[in-house]
């Protein structure tokens, strides 16, 4: 199936795409917040500048969204049916990055959460996953 917009159009609307500042992450950032925690936006050094980081805890947070990261089993990461092998590749590529950047992270001492955009679809489903990250970040980390 062709796509219905023309390439000027398409690019147009993929410039649109924000990567900072998404719904999901201003949400988790607002519900953490109230929670009385307090964050470093994007910090620029780390490897992927995580969307949240918290020095103190020596704790990032990465909040994917389920199209571009490939959440598994989630009814928004499908493949779109035009240029498939287009996508394909570049869906393979983000999830390899998202690894790799991961396993930097925690070769530096950081506890590395993803937070899945469809997580934070709901103000109740929101609270709820930013009290379980809240534990989870307070948790002092296994040391082996």
């Amino acid at each position: 199936m062709a796509d219905f917009l023309s390439p000027a159009e398409r690019s147009a609307r993929m410039a649109r795409i924000r990567s900072n500042d998404t719904s999901p992450e201003v949400t988790l950032r607002r519900a953490l917040h109230r929670l009385g925690f307090r964050y470093v936006l994007r910090k620029k050094g780390l490897p992927g500048k995580p969307d949240l980081v918290f020095p103190k805890h020596r704790a990032v947070v990465f909040v994917h969204g389920c199209f571009w990261h490939r959440h598994d089993g989630c009814k928004v990461a499908s493949t779109p049916k035009s240029n498939t092998q287009f996508w394909k590749d570049k869906f393979d590529r983000n999830v390899a990055r998202d690894a790799r950047v991961q396993d930097e992270l925690r070769a530096q001492g950081w506890r590395v959460f993803v937070i899945w955009e469809c997580d934070l679809q709901s103000r109740t489903r929101a609270n709820s996953k930013a009290e379980m990250l809240a534990a989870d970040i307070r948790r002092e980390p296994d040391l082996e």
